[in-house]
């Protein structure tokens, strides 16, 4: 029994050992501050901008960028730069939705599918081979037609579309979870499937997920803003990042209009993505 039990402690050591020598890039500290302004941006967007996002002043309706206007100002006078900052919430919150959404339902499926096996699996199985047979995007078209042109819909769309990536690799993790020495040894000493599903399987299975939720979170916001642009989001006057690019495109002499929101969800996207590569590589 001693010896059953020492398996998992050498192991546990050396991965505490391993996490407590990690290092964070710069690069990854960059990303990560960009990710907390966002986040500070949809939780207190009036510290970062005096101006009124649906408010303009249209005697100076589309001005260039300048220190006054940082994003410059739309064809009603409103500063782009307000908009876009109050547009955050709406754009990650619908994103946090998505990934929700997505991780739970996803990670049920594949966690039932990877340790029950037999039928179950195979009926699992068959519902997410589906589910990828369809594209993301096009599947998230279809549910928000469905569902009606708002911004939770789409949110809701995208998180659905995302099931299946989640249920495959939870899959994937639980069956190499499940066939670890430390899992038979938990039932040789007597622990019950439930035991060794809840003290083993589920602690050696989450890391992936979790960085798979960080990559899935900036790939929500670029679907969103998609959809938003399409014109599947919140109407106007909402000011969601893709819709502010989707208005932005009727104005050519007014290029900021596009640049600056486009911009934005571009660097938020690429540093959600930076992070996630970082928890992979430190796993």
């Amino acid at each position: 029994m001693t010896s059953l039990t020492g398996l998992v402690a050498p192991t546990e050591r050396i991965r505490a050992a391993g996490r407590s020598a990690v290092r964070v890039p710069p690069t990854v500290a960059i990303a990560a501050v960009v990710i907390v302004i966002v986040l500070l941006w949809s939780l207190v967007p009036w510290l970062f901008t005096s101006y009124d996002p649906s408010v303009g002043d249209t005697a100076e309706k589309l001005t260039a960028p300048s220190g006054a206007h940082w994003f410059g100002t739309d064809h009603l006078g409103r500063d782009v730069f307000a908009r876009v900052v109050y547009g955050t919430a709406s754009s990650v919150t619908s994103a946090l939705v998505a990934v929700s959404i997505g991780l739970v339902v996803g990670s049920v499926i594949g966690l039932a599918s990877g340790f029950l096996r037999g039928a179950v699996d195979v009926v699992l199985g068959r519902v997410v081979d589906v589910l990828l047979a369809i594209p993301s995007f096009l599947l998230a078209v279809v549910i928000v037609s469905s569902l009606g042109f708002q911004t939770i819909n789409a949110a809701i769309a995208t998180g659905v579309s995302a099931i299946a990536i989640f249920a495959r690799l939870m899959r994937a993790e639980v069956l190499r979870a499940r066939g670890s020495v430390f899992v038979e040894a938990s039932y040789l000493q007597g622990g019950n499937r439930l035991h060794a599903l809840l003290g083993h399987v589920l602690p050696n299975t989450y890391k992936s997920v979790v960085a798979l939720a960080v990559l899935q979170f900036g790939t929500s916001i670029l679907v969103i803003a998609s959809l938003a642009f399409l014109g599947y989001g919140d109407p106007p006057p909402a000011s969601d990042w893709g819709l502010l690019v989707a208005s932005g495109k009727s104005y050519a002499t007014a290029p900021w209009l596009i640049y600056a929101p486009a911009l934005v969800i571009v660097i938020t996207v690429l540093s959600v993505n930076r992070i996630s590569t970082w928890l992979r590589r430190t796993q």
